[in-house]
């Protein structure tokens, strides 16, 4: 693992008094003025900007006065989740005299408005159709939607295919022709700004001439959750949405199913962060996708009964439970493929398979064998019928997606569906083409990346001096977020005595370290560390990657340094 600095431009932006640390740390992630840094809801980038937001509106607004029957059909991510509760509570909210939502059984329809949930939801006779988080890609689905008369919306952020679906409307901030500044909203993001967007044109019609506005900055919890959970970019505008939710979250007035979350988990509201949003809200919410059907997460979203939240909490937290339980099982396996082939062997792109893999646990799997291997993977499980599932996960400067493209058109009907993002994928393709298709993806990787790029890296924000050390700067690094997906959290680097070393909770390595000069005494955790090497008492001195953090414990607040990377020295 090496451990670089993280690059800095030539000349610092002003911006206003802050510290010089934090100064450092906002330039070194792209903020070039102070503006960035106001997290007020006046500076999201405006509704107006996203190509079809008006005939989305339209839609709407019909449906409204007509009092017709909307059905949202979402993803079984804690994005499509939480985008399926933003809208259904929003439009009704809003003025909606009929909103209900259907969510594909991954293990039953796959991805997406395919024609065969089409055929679900005409069960409940809706008359106008929203996709959230997902439908972009759904060129088959709409076409049955329309067929069958209805009216269909799609609000999608992934990328889209060569051919659009033939939608009565598109929202999507990556599809060809939109000017929205800010590619990197979740699914999420997309419904809340067409929220935004319909309230301004109730507004304008009178409709809240004699009754209170509503107001839909209740939903952005909602939002927060699904953005960090999605893994976006934490681009200017994203961070609003995130720290406007997180401080509902913080102040109490979070729906009930995330203080149910919360309260499972063992979570204060008051100090929670977007790091908590993405590990420990995230996964429970997820884990109802991936193992079973997501209407539980969604219910417990939903719900306005805190009893009925928590008693949904609970069952969402049993299972994580088991998720975790199949992931470890399925990693020893993945591990026990690799262990005979030596690194030089490995393919630059691992391709890893096993009928007996759980469908929902896959792309968990491959995003753990990337961070172990630093190399783009795909796991595949056995979807049935003689075709295979993959979920990938990618590395810093290799388009898994674009990928995946190159190597269909390179050899034609070898993948049967694919799509995703930069960092994330998903594909099917017949079980028989495994071996091909592996082979293929390996040179594909090897075309565009170097044995170089294939070895772990960290950025650094420098090393803390011995007076840095202290609970101020830890309170006001936590506050200066919200960090995430490219605004990561600082991360500093340093030499130090290791002084104390066990293991808790049996894969966590809890260290007492003192600095370099021996002048201050720090706590320190390592999760998930190798037990082959740790704890080791020969070690005496240890070179850390680490994060500045508060630890709380009985009411007592300490530093603590959350140690991403240990290696001895």
């Amino acid at each position: 693992m090496r451990i670089d600095p993280r690059p800095l431009p030539a000349v610092l932006p002003f911006l206003g008094e802050l510290p010089p640390l934090l100064t450092r740390l906002y330039a070194a992630r792209g903020v070039t003025s102070q503006d960035e840094l106001d997290k007020s809801l006046a500076r999201l980038i405006p509704y107006q900007q996203l190509k079809g937001i008006d005939a989305a509106v339209d839609l709407l607004v019909t449906a409204l006065e007509q009092r017709q029957r909307i059905l949202i059909v979402g993803d079984f991510d804690a994005d499509g989740a939480t985008a399926s509760t933003v809208g259904t509570l929003g439009l009704r909210l809003l003025g909606a005299a009929h909103v209900d939502y259907l969510v594909p059984n991954r293990f039953e329809y796959g991805y997406g408005l395919t024609p065969e949930i089409v055929a679900v939801a005409l069960q409940r006779e809706p008359q106008l159709l929203i996709t959230v988080d997902n439908g972009i890609s759904s060129v088959e689905g709409v076409a049955a939607a329309k067929a069958a008369g209805l009216k269909v919306l799609v609000t999608d952020h992934h990328l889209p295919g060569d051919e659009l679906p033939a939608a009565d409307a598109i929202v999507n901030p990556n599809q060809p022709g939109c000017e929205f500044p800010s590619k990197a909203l979740a699914g999420v993001g997309v419904i809340f700004y067409v929220l935004m967007a319909l309230r301004a044109r109730l507004r304008s019609l009178g409709w809240y001439d004699n009754q209170p506005q509503p107001n839909i900055g209740e939903l952005l919890d909602l939002v927060a959750l699904g953005s960090v959970a999605d893994v976006v970019p934490l681009d200017a505008n994203n961070r609003i949405l995130v720290y406007q939710g997180l401080e509902r979250i913080r102040a109490g007035r979070a729906r009930p199913g995330i203080k149910a979350i919360l309260e499972v988990a063992k979570r204060d509201h008051a100090r929670i962060t977007s790091t908590d949003l993405g590990f420990i809200l995230g996964p429970r919410l997820n884990a109802a996708g991936r193992l079973d059907d997501m209407s539980l997460g969604i219910e417990c979203l939903l719900t306005s009964d805190f009893a009925q939240a928590r008693e949904m909490a609970a069952q969402l937290d049993g299972m994580n439970q088991d998720r975790k339980t199949i992931e470890q099982g399925m990693q020893r396996e993945a591990l026990a493929q690799l262990k005979d082939l030596p690194v030089e062997s490995m393919p630059f792109g691992l391709c890893l398979f096993d009928p007996e893999w759980h469908q929902g646990v896959i792309g968990i799997l491959a995003s753990r064998m990337k961070e172990r291997y630093f190399r783009p993977t795909i796991a595949f499980a056995d979807a049935g019928d003689g075709l295979l599932k993959g979920s990938g996960r990618s590395v810093p400067g290799f388009h898994i997606r674009d990928a995946l493209a190159v190597v269909a058109s390179q050899h034609p009907n070898l993948i049967a569906k694919y799509g995703g993002h930069a960092m994330a994928a998903g594909l099917t393709l017949p079980e028989a083409n495994f071996p091909l298709f592996a082979e293929a993806f390996d040179a594909e990787v090897r075309r565009q990346l170097r044995e170089e790029d294939l070895t772990g890296r960290l950025l650094s924000d420098g090393t803390l001096a011995v007076e840095e050390f202290h609970l101020e700067l830890a309170r006001a690094l936590r506050n200066a977020g919200p960090w995430g997906q490219h605004f990561p959290e600082p991360l500093f680097h340093g030499v130090f005595q290791l002084v104390e070393q066990r293991v808790v909770g049996e894969r966590h390595l809890k260290v007492v370290l003192k600095s370099e000069c021996g002048a201050v005494k720090l706590d320190g955790i390592a999760f998930g560390i190798d037990r082959e090497v740790w704890p080791n008492p020969t070690i005496r001195w240890v070179e850390l990657a680490y994060k500045l953090d508060v630890n709380e414990f009985r009411g007592q607040e300490t530093v603590q340094l959350m140690i991403a990377h240990i290696e001895p020295r």
